[in-house]
């Protein structure tokens, strides 16, 4: 299973979400990998595995193959692909490769039977990044922070999903929204669950 954690705002709890996540799995016993596609590298650092030579832009830039970027992490059974801060420049590096959308999905497939979940975490953006994760993924789910104006951009985010699905990955799901920073003496918090809720339904 291949799980993309997407969403275009910052700051909603990507990163926390496919931490907590990998780690639950890992620890009763799944094999996951984490690849973060994210030029932040919040996620290799949660995991100590930040380093810029083995990164998947290192992997993009095919200088090394991807079961060299795998690294292990503190936590059996968790591997992690980190990320650096050159991963944001090959969307300008890539623009000319036809098969640019595909690079990380044909990537995957050379390792994606070693795991039975990866998680990819991805920027605060919806470029080539984010587009070529989705169309590496078997699902997506996306963090949204309790919030005033939550929801707004999520229409442009679930636009791309839908685009993504015509035309680069049929059978990309999205299996739902992740409420981050929820706290039920809130209000704000069940208004946003209740706002979320009837967008989806009628949606």
């Amino acid at each position: 299973m291949i799980i993309t954690i997407a969403n275009q705002k910052g700051g909603v709890g990507k990163t926390t979400t496919v931490v907590n996540l990998a780690t639950a799995l890992a620890s009763i016993d799944k094999k996951v990998l984490v690849i973060d596609m994210d030029p932040q590298y919040n996620s290799s650092m949660s995991f100590n595995s930040y380093d810029p030579k083995r990164s998947i832009y290192r992997v993009f830039s095919n200088e090394v193959k991807i079961n060299e970027a795998i690294q292990k992490s503190q936590i059996p059974k968790l591997d992690v692909i980190s990320a650096c801060e050159d991963l944001a420049a090959a969307e300008y590096e890539l623009a000319d490769d036809e098969n640019r959308n595909y690079l990380l999905k044909n990537y995957i497939g050379e390792i994606k039977n070693d795991y039975q979940y990866i998680f990819i975490d991805t920027p605060p953006t919806l470029g080539l990044l984010t587009i070529s994760s989705l169309t590496a993924s078997n699902e997506i789910l996306i963090p949204v922070q309790c919030e005033f104006f939550a929801l707004e951009g999520l229409s442009k985010l679930i636009k791309t999903i839908e685009a993504v699905k015509k035309s680069l990955n049929y059978d990309l799901k999205l299996n739902g929204i992740i409420l981050t920073m929820y706290d039920k003496r809130n209000s704000l918090s069940s208004l946003i669950e209740k706002e979320a809720r009837e967008y989806f339904d009628t949606n």
